[in-house]
């Protein structure tokens, strides 16, 4: 008779516990996300003038035209689609230190650099290590204010202020390095380069 009575009671504290621990909380962290962070806990999605979505500012996009400011290399493959979304999952490309190809592409990138006669920049060489990084260091930014004006065939002042803008700074000011939001400051270029053409 205490076996049933334990059993009976070992099944209510299951159920006591699934219910709180799926469903009412779950519900109460869905509850205070879309009351206070709504844009955070709806994926950070970004909306053009007319109100489309372009991508998140939480992941990196791929940028190649010569009048975006690129981002990280990323063992990730995005759709070359208005709509630049990662066609495989988050994650590096687990190549070793000494694997040829990691090398190859390293000296490549570094090759095209030097070619352009620019110091080689880190994070524009190195992938991040979830491949979705959506920065770059300001470093980097600058060094490719030149190619994106001459793309757009602006002044390099007109470019600046919107690093500065869209600059992120450290994590709770302490953890990380600050970085360029780079669909941020691309959306922004778009907006300004409409905005010259209405004047």
């Amino acid at each position: 008779m205490s076996i049933i009575k334990e059993t009976i009671r070992a099944f209510r504290i299951i159920l006591v516990i699934w219910l709180l621990t799926a469903i009412i909380y779950p519900l109460f962290i869905l509850l205070i996300g879309q009351s206070i962070f709504p844009g955070s806990a709806n994926g950070s999605i970004m909306l053009n003038i007319n109100a489309q979505p372009i991508g998140s500012t939480l992941i990196g996009q791929g940028f190649i035209s010569e009048r975006y400011f690129h981002g990280r290399p990323s063992a990730v493959r995005y759709s070359q689609g208005r709509k630049a979304q990662p066609t495989g999952i988050s994650g590096g490309s687990n190549l070793a230190p000494t694997n040829p190809e990691l090398k190859e592409r390293i000296f490549k990138q570094v090759e095209e650099f030097e070619n352009e006669n620019k110091q080689p920049v880190a994070d524009l060489i190195y992938t991040s290590g979830s491949g979705l990084d959506p920065h770059i260091s300001l470093k980097a930014a600058r060094q490719q204010i030149e190619r994106v004006a001459q793309a757009r065939g602006i002044k390099e002042d007109d470019i600046i202020p919107l690093i500065n803008k869209y600059l992120d700074g450290r994590f709770l000011g302490v953890f990380g390095e600050p970085g360029v939001n780079i669909l941020r400051l691309n959306y922004a270029l778009d907006l300004q380069e409409i905005n010259r053409q209405q004047n």
